[in-house]
């Protein structure tokens, strides 16, 4: 029975039997002090606590025969298992719990070290797994290597859940202040629009013909380079009286057409038109533009994260009463 497996202890017998004599021929029994030198004998993995003598007669088809039976107790000694398995298992345990000092923004150091401990782990499991033999049921060190390896991997969870905490909610909160901003800044350009509109509209009721450029708040507040240069050195009088820029200066997608525009005071069945082009690469810009400021207004966290603080008081101690309940229910 390997169930306490390396704490067990095991009984052996030595029977002795006549199979060709029953016992009206041949009659065996024990002697006053039948078993000699017990004390000391000395085995390398097990220790003699206790011997018994039985006899008996067992009933067979072909007679009854005389039977002497020498019952030894062993028990495993855990010396070559403490420091060949449990101790090194313990250690392991306990240099995973290293990483809770070591700063969360150290990502490579942490990662290296949870990933060690449990390479670590499942060769140590391996190892001790390989010298016995395959039995179905857990033994008792197949219990502390897995809940080793348990306290190993929880430790290297823990820094994925310092990581997300840290950088991951404060990014989520980063970027949605972000966007509150750009929308703030966003809303003083409707009026601009609407005034520019006003202006061709008035142009367009006075009798002047042809297409009117008008200029977009957007162009103003462009992040490319070109398009505000281009801006500000092309401009032109539309027959209104207004400046604008000229529109072959620009591409299709920032010019709008006075025909596009819908006024109720002047021609009701016109409707205004929005040339501005597809919404994915402005999308695109505003995300990277946004990744961009998330990146630059990350703050420098130097304060130990409230996870690692419990983390070394909570493992440590969930540890050692693992431990105590291990040893007082397998030993005691």
């Amino acid at each position: 029975d390997l169930h306490y497996y390396p704490l067990d202890s095991q009984n052996c017998t030595v029977e002795i039997e006549s199979y060709g004599y029953t016992v009206t021929d041949v009659v065996m029994y024990w002697r006053a002090t039948p078993v000699r030198g017990v004390e000391e004998a000395e085995l390398p993995q097990f220790t003699i606590i206790g011997y018994g003598t039985n006899d008996r007669i067992e009933k067979l088809a072909t007679g009854a025969y005389q039977r002497l039976s020498l019952s030894f107790k062993l028990k495993r000694n855990i010396g070559y298992f403490v420091f060949q398995t449990y101790l090194p298992s313990i250690l392991i345990v306990m240099l995973s719990w290293v990483s809770f000092w070591i700063n969360h923004e150290a990502t490579s150091a942490r990662v290296a070290l949870g990933i060690t401990t449990v390479l670590t782990m499942t060769t140590i499991s391996t190892g001790v797994r390989s010298s016995l033999p395959r039995i179905s049921y857990v033994k008792a060190i197949d219990i502390y290597l897995v809940m080793c390896f348990v306290f190993v991997f929880a430790a290297l969870l823990e820094y994925a859940a310092v990581n997300y905490t840290y950088w991951g909610a404060r990014a989520k909160k980063k970027s949605k202040k972000t966007k509150e901003a750009e929308e703030t800044a966003r809303k003083p350009s409707i009026p601009g629009v609407k005034a520019a509109a006003s202006s061709v509209s008035d142009g367009y009721a006075g009798g002047s013909t042809g297409d009117e450029i008008i200029e977009l708040q957007d162009i103003r507040l462009s992040p490319i380079p070109s398009i505000r240069n281009r801006h500000n050195s092309a401009r032109f009088s539309t027959s209104s009286g207004m400046v604008l820029d000229d529109p072959a200066k620009f591409p299709p997608s920032f010019r709008m057409s006075r025909s596009g525009y819908s006024f109720p005071t002047a021609r009701p069945g016109l409707r205004l038109r929005n040339s501005r082009g597809p919404a994915k690469p402005r999308l695109l810009h505003a995300f990277k533009r946004g990744a961009s400021v998330i990146k630059a207004s990350m703050p420098k966290i130097k304060d130990v994260n409230i996870i690692d603080k419990y983390s070394r008081v909570v493992f440590p101690v969930s540890f050692l009463l693992f431990n105590l309940g291990y040893w007082v229910f397998y030993v005691v």
